[in-house]
Protein backbone atom coordinates (compact mmCIF):
# COMPACT_ATOMS: atom_id res chain seq x y z
CA UNK A 1 0.00 0.00 0.00
CA UNK A 2 1.26 3.65 -0.74
CA UNK A 3 2.80 4.99 2.29
CA UNK A 4 0.59 8.35 1.63
CA UNK A 5 -2.77 5.83 2.20
CA UNK A 6 -1.53 4.69 5.10
CA UNK A 7 -0.93 8.23 6.18
CA UNK A 8 -4.13 9.50 5.23
CA UNK A 9 -6.26 6.76 6.70
CA UNK A 10 -4.11 7.14 9.91
CA UNK A 11 -4.92 11.12 9.80
CA UNK A 12 -8.75 9.87 8.80
CA UNK A 13 -9.00 7.88 12.04
CA UNK A 14 -7.48 10.36 14.41
CA UNK A 15 -9.69 12.75 13.36
CA UNK A 16 -12.95 10.66 13.74
CA UNK A 17 -11.72 9.53 17.19
CA UNK A 18 -11.23 13.59 18.19
CA UNK A 19 -14.97 13.51 17.05
CA UNK A 20 -16.16 11.36 18.83
CA UNK A 21 -14.68 12.35 21.91
CA UNK A 22 -15.94 15.64 21.71
CA UNK A 23 -19.55 14.42 20.62
CA UNK A 24 -19.07 11.75 24.11
CA UNK A 25 -18.05 14.74 26.32
CA UNK A 26 -20.69 16.91 25.14
CA UNK A 27 -23.34 13.78 25.62
CA UNK A 28 -22.32 13.51 29.24
CA UNK A 29 -22.65 17.28 29.93
CA UNK A 30 -25.73 17.31 28.98
CA UNK A 31 -27.20 13.40 30.20
CA UNK A 32 -25.49 14.24 33.58
CA UNK A 33 -26.90 17.60 33.62
CA UNK A 34 -29.60 16.69 36.68
CA UNK A 35 -30.16 20.56 37.66
CA UNK A 36 -30.65 21.07 41.29
CA UNK A 37 -31.83 18.50 43.55
CA UNK A 38 -33.58 19.01 47.16
CA UNK A 39 -32.07 17.17 50.06
CA UNK A 40 -34.51 16.58 52.83
CA UNK A 41 -32.17 14.86 55.73
CA UNK A 42 -33.36 13.47 59.11
CA UNK A 43 -37.11 14.19 58.39
CA UNK A 44 -36.36 18.14 57.61
CA UNK A 45 -33.74 18.74 60.22
CA UNK A 46 -31.04 20.12 57.53
CA UNK A 47 -32.53 20.88 54.01
CA UNK A 48 -29.99 20.86 51.08
CA UNK A 49 -30.24 22.49 47.32
CA UNK A 50 -27.10 20.96 45.44
CA UNK A 51 -26.38 20.47 41.69
CA UNK A 52 -26.77 16.97 40.72
CA UNK A 53 -24.89 14.59 38.82
CA UNK A 54 -22.12 13.44 41.51
CA UNK A 55 -22.34 10.90 43.81
CA UNK A 56 -24.03 11.46 47.16
CA UNK A 57 -21.04 10.59 49.02
CA UNK A 58 -18.85 13.45 47.64
CA UNK A 59 -22.63 15.71 46.82
CA UNK A 60 -22.52 15.46 51.35
CA UNK A 61 -19.18 16.12 51.55
CA UNK A 62 -18.66 19.18 49.68
CA UNK A 63 -21.62 20.75 52.39
CA UNK A 64 -19.30 19.09 54.37
CA UNK A 65 -21.33 16.31 55.86
CA UNK A 66 -18.45 13.52 55.72
CA UNK A 67 -20.01 9.81 55.16
CA UNK A 68 -17.24 7.41 56.78
CA UNK A 69 -15.17 5.47 53.64
CA UNK A 70 -11.83 3.98 53.51
CA UNK A 71 -11.73 3.23 49.88
CA UNK A 72 -12.37 5.90 48.69
CA UNK A 73 -15.82 5.66 47.16
CA UNK A 74 -14.24 2.68 45.15
CA UNK A 75 -17.20 0.27 46.79
CA UNK A 76 -14.74 -2.02 48.27
CA UNK A 77 -15.20 -1.16 52.41
CA UNK A 78 -19.49 -1.03 52.20
CA UNK A 79 -18.26 1.63 54.89
CA UNK A 80 -20.66 4.75 53.32
CA UNK A 81 -23.83 3.12 54.33
CA UNK A 82 -26.47 5.67 54.44
CA UNK A 83 -30.62 5.56 54.87
CA UNK A 84 -32.27 6.82 51.64
CA UNK A 85 -35.70 6.71 51.93
CA UNK A 86 -36.82 8.28 48.58
CA UNK A 87 -34.77 9.28 45.21
CA UNK A 88 -32.24 6.44 45.55
CA UNK A 89 -33.30 4.31 42.23
CA UNK A 90 -33.08 1.08 42.48
CA UNK A 91 -30.33 -1.21 44.08
CA UNK A 92 -27.26 -1.57 41.94
CA UNK A 93 -24.95 -4.52 41.72
CA UNK A 94 -21.84 -3.24 43.29
CA UNK A 95 -23.78 -2.42 46.50
CA UNK A 96 -25.06 -6.05 46.54
CA UNK A 97 -22.15 -7.82 48.65
CA UNK A 98 -22.20 -4.66 51.30
CA UNK A 99 -26.27 -5.04 51.60
CA UNK A 100 -27.57 -7.31 54.02
CA UNK A 101 -31.72 -8.21 53.37
CA UNK A 102 -32.85 -6.47 56.70
CA UNK A 103 -30.70 -3.11 55.68
CA UNK A 104 -32.67 -3.52 51.79
CA UNK A 105 -35.68 -3.01 53.96
CA UNK A 106 -34.48 -0.42 56.14
CA UNK A 107 -33.67 1.63 52.62
CA UNK A 108 -29.66 1.46 53.86
CA UNK A 109 -27.32 2.21 50.29
CA UNK A 110 -23.90 2.44 49.97
CA UNK A 111 -23.55 6.60 49.42
CA UNK A 112 -20.54 6.26 46.87
CA UNK A 113 -22.50 4.38 44.71
CA UNK A 114 -25.64 5.91 44.24
CA UNK A 115 -25.87 9.58 41.99
CA UNK A 116 -28.20 12.53 43.16
CA UNK A 117 -30.34 12.60 40.27
CA UNK A 118 -33.41 14.36 41.75
CA UNK A 119 -34.52 15.02 45.59
CA UNK A 120 -33.93 12.38 48.24
CA UNK A 121 -34.95 11.83 51.65
CA UNK A 122 -32.00 10.36 53.86
CA UNK A 123 -31.32 9.89 57.22
CA UNK A 124 -27.82 10.04 58.51
CA UNK A 125 -26.70 9.30 62.14
CA UNK A 126 -26.51 12.47 64.37
CA UNK A 127 -22.73 11.71 65.34
CA UNK A 128 -21.89 12.18 61.84
CA UNK A 129 -22.81 15.80 61.89
CA UNK A 130 -20.21 16.12 64.27
CA UNK A 131 -17.05 14.99 61.63
CA UNK A 132 -15.22 18.09 60.89
CA UNK A 133 -12.71 19.10 58.26
CA UNK A 134 -9.18 20.21 59.63
CA UNK A 135 -6.66 21.70 57.35
CA UNK A 136 -3.03 20.63 58.79
CA UNK A 137 0.84 21.41 57.87
CA UNK A 138 3.03 18.90 57.77
CA UNK A 139 4.83 18.64 60.63
CA UNK A 140 7.57 16.11 60.34
CA UNK A 141 7.88 12.84 58.17
CA UNK A 142 10.00 9.92 59.15
CA UNK A 143 10.24 6.28 57.83
CA UNK A 144 10.13 3.60 59.98
CA UNK A 145 10.65 1.33 57.42
CA UNK A 146 11.43 0.82 54.00
CA UNK A 147 7.54 1.80 53.06
CA UNK A 148 5.64 2.74 56.32
CA UNK A 149 6.43 6.37 56.80
CA UNK A 150 4.78 8.36 59.85
CA UNK A 151 2.97 11.18 59.45
CA UNK A 152 2.95 14.42 61.82
CA UNK A 153 0.35 16.44 61.02
CA UNK A 154 0.00 20.17 63.44
CA UNK A 155 -3.33 21.39 63.31
CA UNK A 156 -3.79 25.06 62.81
CA UNK A 157 -3.03 27.30 66.21
CA UNK A 158 -6.06 27.35 68.24
CA UNK A 159 -7.89 24.32 67.03
CA UNK A 160 -7.97 20.99 68.64
CA UNK A 161 -9.03 17.53 67.58
CA UNK A 162 -10.61 15.15 70.16
CA UNK A 163 -10.94 11.15 69.24
CA UNK A 164 -11.29 7.93 70.87
CA UNK A 165 -8.11 5.51 70.61
CA UNK A 166 -8.76 3.51 67.66
CA UNK A 167 -10.93 5.39 65.58
CA UNK A 168 -9.75 7.08 62.08
CA UNK A 169 -9.09 9.71 59.92
CA UNK A 170 -9.83 10.45 55.96
CA UNK A 171 -6.58 12.06 54.29
CA UNK A 172 -6.91 13.62 51.24
CA UNK A 173 -4.36 14.39 48.88
CA UNK A 174 -3.83 16.70 45.88
CA UNK A 175 -3.88 16.35 41.87
CA UNK A 176 -0.59 15.03 41.12
CA UNK A 177 1.54 13.23 37.84
CA UNK A 178 -1.27 11.43 35.72
CA UNK A 179 -3.47 11.98 38.95
CA UNK A 180 -6.11 14.84 37.83
CA UNK A 181 -8.28 14.89 40.70
CA UNK A 182 -8.28 14.61 44.45
CA UNK A 183 -8.65 11.21 45.97
CA UNK A 184 -9.37 10.25 49.94
CA UNK A 185 -8.37 6.64 51.98
CA UNK A 186 -8.99 6.55 55.34
CA UNK A 187 -5.79 5.67 58.04
CA UNK A 188 -5.90 4.59 61.65
CA UNK A 189 -4.80 7.56 64.00
CA UNK A 190 -1.63 6.08 65.61
CA UNK A 191 -1.22 9.47 68.27
CA UNK A 192 -2.21 9.37 71.62
CA UNK A 193 -6.03 10.78 72.36
CA UNK A 194 -4.22 12.59 74.95
CA UNK A 195 -2.69 14.67 72.41
CA UNK A 196 -5.24 17.34 70.49
CA UNK A 197 -2.98 19.50 68.50
CA UNK A 198 -1.50 17.49 66.10
CA UNK A 199 -2.43 14.02 64.68
CA UNK A 200 -0.01 11.23 63.53
CA UNK A 201 -0.97 8.29 60.98
CA UNK A 202 0.94 5.38 59.80
CA UNK A 203 0.95 4.73 55.99
CA UNK A 204 2.42 2.40 54.22
CA UNK A 205 3.08 2.32 50.73
CA UNK A 206 1.03 0.17 48.18
CA UNK A 207 1.92 -0.77 44.63
CA UNK A 208 0.08 1.44 42.60
CA UNK A 209 -2.20 3.04 45.61
CA UNK A 210 -2.95 6.70 44.18
CA UNK A 211 -3.07 8.32 48.37
CA UNK A 212 -0.08 6.11 49.46
CA UNK A 213 1.84 6.84 46.28
CA UNK A 214 1.54 10.54 47.07
CA UNK A 215 2.54 10.43 50.82
CA UNK A 216 5.44 8.33 50.00
CA UNK A 217 6.85 10.22 46.48
CA UNK A 218 4.99 13.64 46.39
CA UNK A 219 4.24 14.99 50.12
CA UNK A 220 6.76 17.04 51.52
CA UNK A 221 7.43 18.69 55.44
CA UNK A 222 6.00 21.85 55.71
CA UNK A 223 2.89 21.15 53.14
CA UNK A 224 -0.70 21.77 53.83
CA UNK A 225 -2.69 18.69 53.92
CA UNK A 226 -6.47 18.28 54.44
CA UNK A 227 -8.07 15.45 56.65
CA UNK A 228 -11.64 14.56 57.69
CA UNK A 229 -12.50 12.80 61.15
CA UNK A 230 -12.30 11.07 63.61
CA UNK A 231 -14.44 7.76 62.22
CA UNK A 232 -14.80 4.86 63.34
CA UNK A 233 -16.53 2.02 66.13
CA UNK A 234 -12.81 0.64 66.80
CA UNK A 235 -12.03 1.48 70.12
CA UNK A 236 -11.89 0.52 73.69
CA UNK A 237 -15.14 -1.47 75.25
CA UNK A 238 -13.10 -2.43 78.19
CA UNK A 239 -15.01 -4.85 80.16
CA UNK A 240 -13.33 -7.62 80.50
CA UNK A 241 -9.73 -8.19 82.60
CA UNK A 242 -7.45 -8.76 79.21
CA UNK A 243 -7.32 -7.57 76.21
CA UNK A 244 -5.24 -9.16 73.18
CA UNK A 245 -4.35 -6.49 70.64
CA UNK A 246 -2.89 -8.38 66.92
CA UNK A 247 -1.67 -5.99 64.06
CA UNK A 248 0.32 -6.16 60.95
CA UNK A 249 2.34 -4.10 59.15
CA UNK A 250 0.62 -0.38 59.71
CA UNK A 251 -2.02 -2.02 61.50
CA UNK A 252 0.37 -1.28 64.63
CA UNK A 253 -1.49 2.41 64.59
CA UNK A 254 -4.83 2.33 66.52
CA UNK A 255 -2.73 -0.41 68.93
CA UNK A 256 -0.34 2.07 69.69
CA UNK A 257 -3.09 4.56 70.48
CA UNK A 258 -4.97 2.02 72.26
CA UNK A 259 -1.80 0.83 74.72
CA UNK A 260 -1.39 4.99 75.48
CA UNK A 261 -5.13 5.17 76.30
CA UNK A 262 -4.94 2.32 78.60
CA UNK A 263 -1.90 3.38 80.50
CA UNK A 264 -2.13 7.22 80.82
CA UNK A 265 -6.24 6.72 81.88
CA UNK A 266 -4.87 4.36 84.65
CA UNK A 267 -6.91 1.28 83.48
CA UNK A 268 -6.31 -2.28 85.09
CA UNK A 269 -6.88 -4.35 82.00
CA UNK A 270 -3.33 -6.53 81.44
CA UNK A 271 -2.22 -6.11 77.74
CA UNK A 272 -0.96 -8.71 75.33
CA UNK A 273 0.19 -7.38 72.01
CA UNK A 274 0.95 -9.39 69.20
CA UNK A 275 2.82 -8.04 66.59
CA UNK A 276 3.24 -9.66 62.95
CA UNK A 277 5.69 -9.13 60.38
CA UNK A 278 7.07 -10.67 57.18
CA UNK A 279 10.85 -10.48 58.06
CA UNK A 280 12.60 -8.48 60.54
CA UNK A 281 13.36 -5.30 58.42
CA UNK A 282 9.67 -5.11 58.80
CA UNK A 283 9.62 -4.39 62.52
CA UNK A 284 9.53 -0.99 63.97
CA UNK A 285 8.58 0.72 67.25
CA UNK A 286 10.42 -1.95 68.58
CA UNK A 287 12.06 -0.32 71.58
CA UNK A 288 9.15 1.89 72.52
CA UNK A 289 7.23 -0.96 72.92
CA UNK A 290 9.91 -2.48 75.08
CA UNK A 291 10.12 0.21 77.65
CA UNK A 292 6.40 0.16 77.73
CA UNK A 293 7.16 -3.57 78.47
CA UNK A 294 9.42 -2.33 81.36
CA UNK A 295 7.76 0.49 82.61
CA UNK A 296 4.40 -1.31 82.77
CA UNK A 297 4.07 -4.90 84.09
CA UNK A 298 0.52 -5.22 82.85
CA UNK A 299 1.54 -4.72 79.05
CA UNK A 300 3.30 -7.54 76.94
CA UNK A 301 4.70 -7.33 74.16
CA UNK A 302 5.23 -9.89 71.48
CA UNK A 303 6.71 -9.27 68.00
CA UNK A 304 6.79 -12.40 65.62
CA UNK A 305 8.81 -12.52 62.46
CA UNK A 306 7.52 -14.97 60.10
CA UNK A 307 10.69 -15.53 57.74
CA UNK A 308 13.87 -14.51 59.92
CA UNK A 309 16.90 -15.02 58.32
CA UNK A 310 20.42 -16.77 59.43
CA UNK A 311 22.34 -13.37 59.98
CA UNK A 312 19.69 -11.52 61.56
CA UNK A 313 20.29 -13.44 65.18
CA UNK A 314 16.46 -13.50 65.71
CA UNK A 315 15.49 -14.43 69.23
CA UNK A 316 11.76 -13.70 69.42
CA UNK A 317 8.90 -15.75 68.17
CA UNK A 318 9.03 -17.15 64.66
CA UNK A 319 6.34 -17.78 62.44
CA UNK A 320 3.23 -16.55 61.74
CA UNK A 321 1.20 -14.17 64.18
CA UNK A 322 -1.18 -16.52 64.51
CA UNK A 323 0.78 -19.49 65.61
CA UNK A 324 2.00 -17.10 68.70
CA UNK A 325 -1.58 -16.32 69.25
CA UNK A 326 -2.66 -20.17 69.22
CA UNK A 327 0.44 -21.12 71.52
CA UNK A 328 -0.16 -18.40 74.15
CA UNK A 329 -3.76 -17.63 74.45
CA UNK A 330 -5.60 -20.13 76.02
CA UNK A 331 -9.28 -19.15 76.09
CA UNK A 332 -11.55 -15.82 75.81
CA UNK A 333 -13.03 -15.90 79.06
CA UNK A 334 -12.49 -12.23 80.35
CA UNK A 335 -10.95 -10.89 77.65
CA UNK A 336 -11.61 -8.81 74.46
CA UNK A 337 -9.53 -8.72 71.25
CA UNK A 338 -8.78 -5.60 69.17
CA UNK A 339 -7.37 -6.35 65.29
CA UNK A 340 -5.56 -4.18 62.75
CA UNK A 341 -4.17 -5.94 59.69
CA UNK A 342 -4.90 -7.49 56.28
CA UNK A 343 -7.84 -9.04 55.58
CA UNK A 344 -6.08 -12.38 55.48
CA UNK A 345 -4.91 -11.84 58.85
CA UNK A 346 -8.07 -10.90 60.17
CA UNK A 347 -9.66 -13.77 58.79
CA UNK A 348 -7.13 -16.54 60.25
CA UNK A 349 -6.69 -14.48 64.02
CA UNK A 350 -10.72 -14.29 64.20
CA UNK A 351 -11.18 -18.09 63.52
CA UNK A 352 -8.31 -18.85 66.50
CA UNK A 353 -10.26 -16.48 68.31
CA UNK A 354 -13.47 -17.98 68.31
CA UNK A 355 -12.29 -21.45 68.27
CA UNK A 356 -11.01 -20.47 71.71
CA UNK A 357 -14.43 -19.01 73.10
CA UNK A 358 -14.35 -15.14 72.28
CA UNK A 359 -17.49 -13.87 70.35
CA UNK A 360 -18.72 -11.43 67.76
CA UNK A 361 -19.13 -8.90 71.32
CA UNK A 362 -15.57 -9.41 71.97
CA UNK A 363 -13.55 -9.23 69.08
CA UNK A 364 -13.15 -5.37 67.32
CA UNK A 365 -11.30 -4.50 64.37
CA UNK A 366 -12.11 -2.20 61.19
CA UNK A 367 -11.59 -4.09 58.12
CA UNK A 368 -10.24 -1.92 55.29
Amino acid sequence: MDFSVILRTVGSLALISGALSIIISVAEKVLNNYGTCELDINQGQKKLSVQGGSSLLSTLAAEKIFIPSACGGKATCGLCKVQVLEGAGPLLPTEEPYISQQEREEHMRLSCQIKVKGNMRLMIPEELFNIREYICRVESITDMTYDIKLLRMKLPEGETVTFKAGQFMQFYTKPYGKVKEEVFRAYSISSKASEHDHIELLIRLVPGGICTTYVHTVLQEADQVRLSGPYGDFYLRGDCEELIMIAGGSGLAPIRSLVYDVIEKGLPHKMRFFFGANTVRDLYYMEEFAQIERDYPQFKFIPCVARPEPQDNWTGETGFVTVALENQVDSGDGKEAYLCGSPGMLDACIKILKDKGFTDQTIFYDKF
